[in-house]
Parts: structure tokens; C-alpha cells; sequence
């Protein structure tokens, strides 16, 4: 009688796929050939497990088998996961190649196949204003580009590629590693599993040659350091008929002298003076759009933050501009002349009653009351 697929696979009846799958692996590696060379126990456990797996990971099975054992996958048509060589094949694509000389069946790459060219990056720097406003700039990249002499073959007009003698075509070498035999990028080819003879004279071979384009970037208002761009099909080059890359533009925004952005925030210290603060005004600010007005109340102290709706930075994606923060910086005047401190000593002179006085009897209060108790 045949033991139960959980129980092989040690999962209970409700385990998820991703749970399934990871004990497979792991019986998958415990009892695989390559790690117990004639080992029939090993070997007869393996093919368990396989079985279990290939049941419990199919939506229909797992159903048929929840209702009906192993009688009904029987009579629904299984017979089981196969030979040998199915079931190394199919643990070579779940481990990605790992056991690929023991019985998997090496996938011949076809030599003729269209390559798509690789994604490029392009660092592109923009001032703070630009970032907030939007801006078109035009640049110019080097870029590997398709070889219109040989259509990106890299081999003479005329002549065809080879195959690889190093892989036969494969596009990867197997080598023995410990009890495994690990598949890697074939040195000779690089992986593209043919070699040229006779290779084109513009591209040396290559199947690409280098090229300065002009690209035109329309960056949008609101980009911030990080924003990125995507360009279809301004990349890398294809071959043999393949698709180009795209370009990706990553940006970076340069720190303003004034403005700090968080956001869509904008932040700014500004100055007024020690009389502006006290009387209370209204000042011209400077802002992301130019300047607006804005009130200040009589007293206002250093550090204190008024809000200037909408004159912050404009979202992507149609979001409405932030806000603006003003942080108020009281200047204290220095280098006073003659006059200006008579001025002032007879401002202070009127401010006997002021706040620094009650400050100082609240602290002597506070310090004879201590006396007192430490008696």
C-alpha cells in the first residue's frame, strides 16, 4: 500500500504550495543520487518524494487525491511522475540547474535567436528650481548600438557564426563539484553558444558599436532626487532582429541656498528685524513661484513658523502643490550708534514690568524657597 503524500513530504493536509515546495526541496536534496551514489534506499525515497510532489502541487490532483486516495488518481489516469530522467529534468528547473549532469536534459540554445539589448542608467543633475518648475534638456549618451553591416550577427557579411566548441552550443559548461555537478556561462562564448570566424569590421565581432545619441528629456515639475524616467527602446542595442533596451534617467536635485524641500514641502528662514517683530508688518517672501505677502503679528518671537498655502512644490501625477513654511529669524542689531542706544536703554527703561523682570522673581522664589527648606 502506498504511504500518504503528506506524511512522505512530513506537511499537513492544509500546507500552501510555498510550504510544499520547500519540503520537497529539501527531501529533493537529503536523497538525491548525486549525494548517495548507489544508495537504493536513498534512491527509492527520492522517487517518493517526486511522486508526492507532483500530486500535492497540482490543483487537480491534490483534489482528486483529498477525495479519493490513490485509488482515484488511478482511475482519473495518473501513473506517476515518470522515469528517472522526468524527474531530474524537472529538479533541474527548480534548482536552477545544480544537478543538471545527472540524467536533466541540458536545453540546446538556439544560435539564430534574437538578443534584446540590456537597460542602461543615465545620472542626470538639475537645480532645484527645475525640479520644482519642470524642464526640457537635451542630452548626449554613448550607447553600444546594433551593427547595421552585420544586423547584429557580429559576423561578416557573407559568413555565419559557429557553433561553440566549447559547449556544443549550449551556452553553459558542467563541472564537478563535490557530489554535485554545477552548470555556469560558458567562458568561450559568454553564453551566446556560437563563436565567430570571420568576424564583421565595423563591430569587431560584438554585434554592437558605440554611438553618441542626442535624447531630448521632458522632466516633469516635481521631481525629486531619486524621481526616475524610463525611455522605451533608448538602451542598449538588440542583435540578430532583438528588441533594444530602454534608458533609464535617475535624478538628482542640487541643494537650493535658501529653500529646503521635504516633499512637496518647502521650508525657509527668514530675517526681520528685532522692531519688524515686535510692531508687527507685512513682507514680500520669496517663494518657489516668485513672492507672496505675508502677515506678521505684532510680538512675533524667533522660530515661529507661518503657512503659505499652495506655494509649495506641485505633485507628479496631477497632485495639487504643498505648502510653504516660514520660519521666523529676529535680528538682533549690532554696532548701534549713539543714538540708537540712547533709543533703546530708553525703550528698557520702560519695560520695568516686562517679562524678564517676572522671569527673575519667579527664579529668586523659587531659589529662597530651597534656603528655606534645606534650613
Amino acid at each position: 500500500m502506498s504511504r500518504d503524500y503528506y506524511e512522505i513530504l512530513g506537511v499537513p493536509r492544509g500546507a500552501d504550495g510555498d510550504v510544499i515546495k520547500k519540503a520537497y526541496r529539501k527531501l529533493a536534496m537529503q536523497y538525491h543520487p548525486d549525494r548517495n551514489p548507489g544508495d537504493k534506499e536513498a534512491e527509492s525515497r527520492f522517487k517518493e518524494a517526486a511522486e508526492a510532489y507532483e500530486v500535492l502541487s497540482d490543483a487537480k490532483k491534490r483534489q482528486v487525491y483529498d477525495a479519493y486516495g490513490h485509488d482515484g488518481l488511478k482511475s482519473s489516469g495518473y501513473s506517476g511522475p515518470g522515469d528517472m530522467g522526468d524527474i531530474f529534468s524537472h529538479i533541474n528547473e527548480m534548482f536552477g540547474g545544480m544537478f543538471g549532469g545527472f540524467g536533466g536534459r541540458a536545453q540546446q540554445r538556439d544560435p539564430n535567436a534574437p538578443v534584446h539589448g540590456s537597460d542602461l542608467r543615465y545620472d542626470l543633475e538639475i537645480s532645484f528650481m527645475d525640479a520644482a518648475h519642470g524642464v526640457e534638456k537635451e542630452v548626449e549618451i554613448e550607447k553600444p548600438e546594433t551593427c547595421w553591416t552585420c544586423e547584429g550577427s557580429g559576423a561578416r557579411p557573407g559568413s555565419r557564426p559557429q557553433s561553440c566548441p566549447t559547449c556544443k552550443g549550449r551556452g553553459q559548461v558542467t563541472r564537478s563539484q563535490g557530489f554535485f555537478q554545477v552548470s555556469s556561462t560558458c567562458p568561450h562564448c559568454r553564453g551566446a553558444g556560437q563563436t565567430v570566424s570571420d568576424p564583421c569590421g565595423d563591430c569587431h565581432g560584438e554585434g554592437l558599436v558605440r554611438k553618441k545619441e542626442k535624447v531630448l528629456l521632458k522632466i516633469p515639475a516635481g521631481v525629486d532626487t531619486g524621481s526616475r524616467m524610463r525611455l522605451n527602446g533608448k538602451g542598449e542595442g538588440g542583435r540578430r532582429g532583438g528588441h533594444s533596451g530602454d534608458l533609464y534617467v535617475v535624478i538628482h536635485v542640487k541643494e537650493h541656498e535658501y529653500f529646503v524641500r521635504d516633499d512637496q514641502t518647502v521650508y525657509l528662514r527668514y530675517p526681520v528685524s528685532m522692531v519688524k517683530a515686535a510692531l508687527g508688518c507685512e513682507v514680500d517672501v520669496p517663494t518657489v513661484n516668485g513672492t507672496a505677502k505675508l502677515k506678521i503679528k505684532p510680538g512675533t518671537q524667533s522660530g515661529e513658523r507661518f503657512t503659505l498655502r499652495g506655494e509649495g512644490i506641485v505633485g507628479l501625477r496631477g497632485r495639487s502643490a504643498g505648502d510653504m513654511i516660514v520660519e521666523m529669524q529676529v535680528q538682533t542689531p549690532s554696532n548701534l550708534t549713539a543714538k540708537q542706544r540712547e533709543l533703546l536703554e530708553e525703550f528698557d527703561g520702560h519695560c520695568k514690568n516686562g517679562e524678564e523682570e517676572g522671569f527673575f522673581a519667579k527664579m529668586f522664589g523659587s531659589f529662597m524657597g530651597k534656603e528655606k527648606e534645606n534650613g
